[in-house]
């Protein structure tokens, strides 16, 4: 069983990243899950981690959208707050991206951030 989000959540999944999610599961009848992680490291002294994973975790939050799901471990969830993940396919490339407004400072490729 899996925690799901609830109206405290406040870590949103945008449109746009559910219909790229449902793409990329779309020939996988498992439905792959997004995890997001913070992790220490990068430029900026955190970073944010992406795996498609076959499930959640128990423990995990998991954020659902149009038939999407996105699975936060519960370390991670509390530099997360207020985020939203989004999918952005611009002149650098299409990626997953979190507007994080925790962050103090973040670097170019957008997966390294400070609080």
């Amino acid at each position: 069983m899996t925690a799901t989000a609830t109206t405290e959540t406040t870590i949103v999944l945008t449109p746009r990243a559910a219909a790229r999610l449902n793409e990329i599961a779309a020939g996988d009848p498992g439905r792959p899950v997004l995890r997001v992680a913070v992790e220490g490291g990068g430029c900026s002294g955190f970073q944010y981690k992406f795996d498609l994973v076959p499930a959640s975790e128990p423990d995990d939050l998991v954020i659902e959208r149009d038939g999407a799901a996105v699975a936060i471990d519960p370390v991670s969830v509390p530099y997360m707050e207020g985020s939203e993940i989004d999918f952005v396919d611009d002149l650098i490339g299409a990626s997953f991206r979190i507007r994080n407004p925790q962050a103090t400072a973040a670097c170019g490729c957008g997966t390294s951030f400070s609080i």
